[in-house]
């Protein structure tokens, strides 16, 4: 039969044996949710951005379509109404267009920004979380280890 000292030893071994392997389970699912995060907050962006192009390329259009219209109502007009009028309604209507454009491109863009910015933190924090766990749960293996040299 062992002496009680060294079942003590074969307790502490037990233990720092059965600690190490927790700390290489949590550090092996801290990276798996990493990945899982990292790979759908790239989703979202990718998303995000493809439909910001899309509304954009849908907004063009029908500023397009608008413009035709109007410029063939214009012409219309030219012809029963004085010329001067029909200008000025044109490059008004164009002028209309275009600040409509711009503005929805900038809209697009400050919406692309912000989500960048969301994914950006939302990575940082992730990243500063998985590095607290290890650091804590190898302080525990360290500790444990120590002791059971002691």
């Amino acid at each position: 039969m062992q002496q009680p000292s060294n079942l003590c030893r074969s307790f502490r071994r037990a233990v720092v044996v059965v600690l190490e392997l927790a700390a290489a389970a949590a550090a092996v699912v801290v990276v798996v949710v990493v990945v899982v995060v990292v790979v759908v907050v790239v989703v979202i962006v990718v998303v995000v951005a493809a439909a910001a192009v899309v509304v954009v390329i849908v907004l063009v259009v029908v500023v397009i379509v608008v413009v035709i219209v109007v410029v063939v109502i214009v012409t219309v007009v030219v012809v029963v109404a004085a010329a001067v009028v029909a200008v000025v309604v044109v490059v008004v209507v164009v002028a209309a267009a275009v600040i409509i454009v711009i503005v929805v491109i900038v809209v697009v863009i400050v919406v692309v920004i912000v989500v960048v910015v969301i994914v950006v933190v939302v990575i940082v924090v992730v990243v500063v979380v998985v590095v607290v766990v290890v650091v804590v749960v190898d302080v525990v293996v360290v500790v444990a280890v120590v002791v059971e040299l002691k």
